[in-house]
């Protein structure tokens, strides 16, 4: 049997980078190394990961500071409501009737989120999934929906009615209006056609999505997401609702888009990328109004049957629930990881969004690479340093709920994972490449050696061609 050979992992560092960086924990004297960008002509090659993360110490510190506040905030909501081991051992088949594990559940998250109601559940498949459980619950037959953040993420524009549906039981097929607000060309949001569509098209519903998705566009900081909310209490009808798209939002700023101080009605999200601390094998959340997370379950199951179903298996509760609390410090790393990727990229001559000293909103960091051949190699190079499925050449394929070919770097423990150390794009200009998760910011770190390296073979084989 001939034996396939062994994939090389980036290269080790030299101790010199081990104590240098020991030595920067150690000493908040450090001299921070140059964070400015290469000269003209200087190579991948030339630039250490690693005296990048040096000089990013303080930052780093700034956001395990920030974690802990998430993290004292997640402790009291466990507390408060008397999480024990009779919850985290909870176990149900069937209809899932009584299960107090599972009851514990979406009592935590309503209290870490300041809401009046959670629904967390395994059964949710995707975020997608939890956003139309949302949207399908509180919208009707002649309703309007109005996308303020232009349209929205390739898997939901299926859900909504846009290209690639056929018949399907969309929104548009059940008699929803569904209108855009396109965006303002360096990706902000148009407030002056916000409001003008708040007036023309008197919506029952406004979204807003807060990641950027396949966009090479900002994330929406929670200020921006409260004076939405001020916008359509002001100009929009009486009782019209906000909703929240807020995927990669959770444990970045101080709240969440549902809290009395921001206002908004519902949000939904996905538990295999922030909120599930990377633990999480499955799931997703509606938190919000009471009365319209009622109606997003009867969605989920069937109307009359409640929040009491939905069977939470084996050892289901207890990974949801330790996911949670873990959630503050997945999220932080992926934050710390962010800057790095951000900082290094910069200093190659890549945009990168968020800009490398801009505050974080979540934790997607976006490179716009050069070419179709850059994104192959940038995620090639991050599945190699990955802990599953090194040895697999990602591709770029068709995807269900995506109108281009994608290609994925994935070698997470939770198939899809995100919260895990992950990048992809879809192969279209500006072939942007969005990297996010890690549940440690030097899993980062040795990935990036392997993109410089793969990026700066590229460079030389193209500079030998005739």
């Amino acid at each position: 049997m001939k034996l396939r050979p062994k994939p090389r992992l980036p290269p080790s560092r030299s101790s010199r980078h081990q104590h240098a960086l020991a030595a920067t924990v150690c000493s908040s004297s450090s001299t921070p190394a140059s964070s400015g960008p290469l000269p003209r002509g200087s190579s991948s090659s030339s630039l250490d990961v690693w005296d990048v993360a040096l000089s990013l110490q303080q930052e780093f510190h700034a956001e395990d500071l920030r974690t802990a506040e998430h993290q004292r905030r997640v402790l009291r909501a466990f507390r408060m409501c008397r999480v024990g081991s009779h919850h985290v051992q909870s176990t149900s088949s069937g209809y899932g009737i009584g299960d107090v594990g599972r009851s514990v559940l979406d009592e935590v998250f309503r209290e870490v989120w300041e809401c009046e109601a959670a629904v967390v559940r395994a059964n949710i498949v995707s975020g997608t999934h939890a956003i139309a459980c949302g949207l399908y619950g509180v919208l009707r037959p002649g309703s309007v929906l109005l996308s303020c953040s232009g349209s929205p993420y390739d898997t939901l524009e299926e859900v909504v009615g846009g290209k690639g549906s056929c018949d399907a039981g969309t929104l548009v097929d059940w008699g929803v209006r569904y209108e855009t607000v396109g965006l303002k060309e360096d990706g902000t949001l148009d407030w002056e056609a916000i409001e003008a569509s708040l007036e023309s098209k008197k919506p029952s519903v406004c979204f807003l999505q807060r990641s950027c998705g396949y966009k090479f566009r900002p994330t929406y900081s929670l200020g921006e997401i409260k004076d939405f909310v001020d916008l359509v209490r002001r100009k929009a009808p009486p009782g019209c609702l906000v909703l929240v798209d807020n995927c990669y939002g959770e444990f970045v700023e101080e709240r969440e888009p549902v809290s009395p101080e921001i206002g908004a009605d519902l949000m939904m999200g996905s538990l295999i990328k922030s909120p599930g601390g990377t633990i999480a094998p499955c799931g997703g959340y509606v938190a919000g109004r009471g009365d319209l997370v009622a109606k997003a379950v009867a969605r989920l199951t069937v109307p009359g049957a409640g929040s009491d179903n939905g069977a939470h298996l084996g050892d289901t509760n207890r990974l949801l629930l330790q996911g949670l609390y873990m959630a503050p410090h997945a999220v932080g790393e992926g934050l710390k990881g962010s800057r790095l990727i951000a900082h290094v990229m910069d200093r190659l001559g890549y945009e990168v969004l968020p800009p490398r000293r801009a505050e974080r909103r979540d934790f997607v960091t976006a490179v716009k690479l050069r070419s179709e051949e850059e994104l192959l190699s940038f995620c090639k190079a991050v599945q190699e340093a990955s802990p599953v499925n090194s040895f697999v050449n990602p591709v770029p394929g068709d995807t269900p709920g995506y109108a281009d070919q994608v290609v994925f770097a994935d070698g997470t423990f939770v198939a899809g994972s995100t919260g895990e150390m992950t990048c992809d794009g879809p192969l279209r200009e500006p072939y942007a490449v969005f990297c996010q998760g890690g549940t440690h910011w030097t899993q980062w770190g040795i990935a990036l050696e392997n993109v410089l390296e793969k990026l700066n073979a590229g460079s030389s084989s193209s500079s030998s061609r005739p």
